[in-house]
This record gives C-alpha cells, structure tokens and sequence, in this order.
C-alpha cells in the first residue's frame, strides 16, 4: 500500500512540477483531464520503479560526490533519475518531455520539495517498519 500511496504523492509532485516549469517540462499524448491524470499516474509509477531500482545504484557510486558535496549531488541525482523517466517515456506517444539537463534539475527540486511536504502529510507513505 505505501508503495502506490508513493506513486500518487510522486504524480501529483511531478504535476506540478509540470504547471510550475511548463516552458521545459511537459506531458505529452494528453487531450483531456481524465487522459492527463491517466499519463500523470503512468509517469509517476515509471518514476517510482526508476527510484527503487536504478537510484540506490547510482548512489552507491557516487558516494564520493555526496561527501565532496556536502549532499548537494543528490539533487543532480535525481535530476538524472527524472531524465531517465522521460527517456523511458520517449519510446511512447504518452510521457513526460524534458528540454535540456536545467530544466530536470529544476524539476527534480520541485518534485523532491513537494514529495518530502506531503509524505510529512500522509505518514501512511513511508510504510510500516
């Protein structure tokens, strides 16, 4: 359950997301609401699966980056990891569009501010432990 309560909280952060950067990041193959929330929610559990499989990798071996950094490489990280969902995306005619690494970076805070503020609101979404 708290995996697909992550993909909504991860939908609506990557709507609005989409609404706040519109000039670089779009969702594409939508004609209505019902479509659009549709695609929003594929978008969203693609970028759920890309976190769960790819992310702990690429953190694993960028650990130097985070230290180097003082943990500001995790917003390039998941920049990249919003980029990947796009490029996955792109082989159909629905998906989320990226214009260039900036405007994913800008994304990648967005949707990273407004995942955190409301899992601090629905605790259900980090699961039982």
């Amino acid at each position: 359950m708290a995996f697909v309560i992550r993909v909504l909280i991860n939908g609506v952060a990557i709507w609005l997301a989409t609404l706040l950067l519109s000039g670089g990041l779009a969702v594409v193959g939508a004609d209505d609401g019902g479509d659009k929330a549709l695609i929003i929610l594929g978008i969203a559990l693609v970028f759920g699966i890309v976190n769960a499989i790819v992310k702990p990798v690429v953190q694993v071996l960028s650990i130097p980056l985070y230290i180097l950094t003082l943990g500001l490489f995790t917003l390039v990280v998941n920049a990249l990891m919003l980029m990947l969902t796009a490029w996955i995306t792109e082989f159909t005619h629905w998906g989320l569009r990226i214009d260039g690494f900036w405007w994913a970076v800008g994304g990648a805070l967005i949707v990273s501010l407004v995942s955190f503020a409301l899992s601090v609101l629905v605790p259900e979404s980090r699961g039982r432990r």
